[in-house]
């Protein structure tokens, strides 16, 4: 798991939180999560156990490059921006960023009027779930994702925030 977490680091221009204590107690968090739902989720966030509600959280999650860049250090302060570790700058406290209504998954989910537990194993429609998926492709290099939401980077041109949505008509044979 740390050298996983070493090599995307390293990759992205960032570096593992210095402090060797913290850093142990992050990675084996990700340990523990992926022996738990089979994916290394966020050690700092709560996960529901369904991949397609935490494939967001999943790490590096979504949210750790504009974290990152906007205040030096992701959420849970597993990557490190590398020049605040040169300058001696403390890593500050990083706002949640991600949306409420994806938070509220892992603590339960709406079923009709009936309320169940992020550990249930029943499957859910996408409606049910109020789960939008949408078509979006890379302006840089035509990558294309069907998801919620764009990733902020880019998993093949690495460009960020250059996602765009792409308008789908429906039609109905038959009408």
């Amino acid at each position: 798991m740390r050298k996983r977490a070493e090599s995307d680091a390293e990759t992205y221009g960032y570096i593992l939180n210095p402090s060797q204590k913290f850093l142990k107690a992050l990675i084996e968090g990700l340990k523990r999560n992926e022996e738990r739902y089979g994916y290394p989720s966020c050690p700092c966030r709560l996960a529901s156990g369904i991949f397609e509600h935490d494939k967001d959280i999943i790490c590096p999650c979504e949210y750790r490059d504009p974290d990152v860049e906007e205040f030096g250090a992701c959420y849970c302060a597993l990557y490190v921006r590398e020049d605040r570790e040169k300058d001696g700058i403390q890593v500050q406290q990083v706002p949640e960023r991600r949306p409420l209504n994806k938070q509220q998954r892992a603590y339960n989910i709406t079923v009709g009027d009936k309320t169940k537990t992020s550990t249930s194993t029943s499957t859910f429609s996408q409606e049910s779930l109020d789960i939008k998926l949408r078509l979006h492709y890379c302006k840089q290099c035509g990558y294309v994702v069907f998801r919620e939401d764009p990733p902020y980077t880019c998993p093949i041109c690495k460009a960020k925030k250059m996602f765009a949505e792409i308008k789908t008509v429906t039609t109905l044979h038959g009408l």
